[in-house]
């Protein structure tokens, strides 16, 4: 039998759960805190593998091990390692207060609203694209995704709240401050509430225990009572009509376009958008309620904040960048994926330079039969599978006398890239 004992937290260990181990094994923190039973062999983790090992050697002798972990060792711990590879029925988990958990209580906030994401050992893109989407979000980190990292990341990110208009007035929205929470449970905790920027410029150390990212404008709110823990509940449906955005002169992607291009694109958790020639910020906002971190990109000074209000409205965070593509897009993290919604002669070259940086899905609204041969170019040129769609629809519309007609709308092409995975050789799969 292995025991896996979540500590370091601050709760002492449970009485006598080291009694009779022969293996007692843990990170060194965790084993220099606590008396070893007479005879019982220590092992300091590093790579996983020969602890897993020796571990495997004291069972197969039917002598009892025990692991020290930190916190919970189900959450985002050790325990699924070890039931992969000696089944869950060999374990007995004596779970600890988690970092998660013990760092919203130093803050005084509930976190059943919060998304947690490990960047330990994994890309850290991710938990960066969830911190510029979700107002509440815990990060485990880890080498190479620490406070630094995080901090550098989202700087750019909220230097400019959206609703920055080109006068430089700001809304004040969208502002996010890091708590690091640093050997949690020793005598040695550390809480510290600083900005992206303040983060970006230390050096944090090895005890960092978890990384809060706030919106606290949003965190601090009245909030409805929750049934189900987790960030932002999903949405009832999408494809919002038209008057669910303010937008001018009609100028916005008609439902049943956006129904379809939100299908192609595929916003999701962890992922970052482009919304190029945004508009109204109709697809922005909607990917953004699909819980995806989105940038809007839009020329028009008056657009911006149009692309900011309905943000607000949705009570989603959009980062709008007011400028023109494809130059306005050289200073942005590069996305999975990207909607085009603008025009122009220079489509192809926006085109092309959205596809050279999207990692999965390239996706393009046109009105204009005379783009479409150079936007499919552009994107087959650069690699990308190609297919689309010319869309039109007829709408009910009332009539005098209680009937109803069929009222066109214009029809739109809808093209879309997919990148076509590469083996290890480079060969397309």
């Amino acid at each position: 039998m292995i025991t896996v004992v979540g500590t370091g937290t601050g709760a002492p260990l449970p009485p006598g759960v080291l009694a009779g181990a022969r293996l007692v094994v843990g990170g060194r923190r965790h084993l220099d805190a606590v008396r070893l039973p007479e005879g019982a062999e220590r092992v300091v983790l590093g790579p996983l593998a020969p602890a897993l090992d020796t571990i495997e050697e004291y069972l197969g002798k039917g002598l009892p091990v025990t692991v020290l972990a930190s916190g919970d060792p189900g959450f985002f711990g050790i325990v699924r390692v070890l039931a992969e590879r000696f089944g869950a029925d060999r374990l007995d988990v004596r779970p600890g207060v988690s970092s998660v958990a013990a760092a919203f209580a130093r803050t005084g906030l509930t976190w059943d609203d919060a998304v947690v994401v490990s960047a330990h050992g994994r890309d850290p893109r991710t938990a960066v694209n969830v911190c510029r989407a979700h107002p509440k979000v815990a990060v485990l980190t880890g080498p190479g995704a620490g406070p630094a990292e995080l901090g550098a990341a989202l700087r750019h990110a909220f230097g400019t709240p959206p609703g920055t208009s080109p006068d430089g007035s700001v809304d004040g929205s969208g502002a996010r401050v890091l708590v690091v929470a640093s050997a949690l449970g020793s005598p040695r905790e550390r809480v510290e509430r600083v900005t992206p920027a303040e983060a970006a410029d230390r050096d944090w150390g090895p005890d960092v225990s978890v990384v809060l990212c706030l919106d606290e404008a949003r965190t601090r709110a009245p909030g409805a009572v929750r049934t189900v823990a987790g960030g932002r509940a999903e949405p009832a449906g999408w494809a919002l009509g038209e008057d669910e955005f303010a937008h001018r002169d009609s100028m916005i992607t008609k439902f049943e376009v956006r129904a379809l291009a939100l299908a192609r694109l595929g916003p999701r958790l962890g992922d970052l958008v482009w919304d190029v020639g945004a508009g109204s910020g109709s697809v922005a906002v909607e990917c953004a309620r699909l819980g995806a971190a989105v940038v809007a990109v839009e020329k028009a000074a008056d657009g911006v904040e149009r692309i900011a209000a309905n943000a607000r409205a949705h009570g989603v965070y959009v980062d709008v960048v007011w400028g023109r593509a494809p130059d306005a897009l050289a200073g942005l993290p590069d996305p999975d994926a990207v909607f085009i919604g603008g025009g122009g002669a220079g489509l192809p070259a926006v085109v092309g330079a959205c596809a050279a940086r999207a990692r999965r899905t390239v996706v393009v609204a046109m009105a204009a039969l005379d783009r479409v041969p150079a936007a499919r170019a552009a994107l087959t040129g650069a690699g990308f599978s190609c297919d689309g769609v010319l869309l039109q629809s007829s709408r009910l519309a009332p009539l005098p006398g209680e009937v109803t007609r069929l009222a066109a709308t214009n029809p739109v092409f809808l093209l879309w890239g997919t990148r076509t995975p590469l083996s290890d050789e480079g060969v397309a799969l």
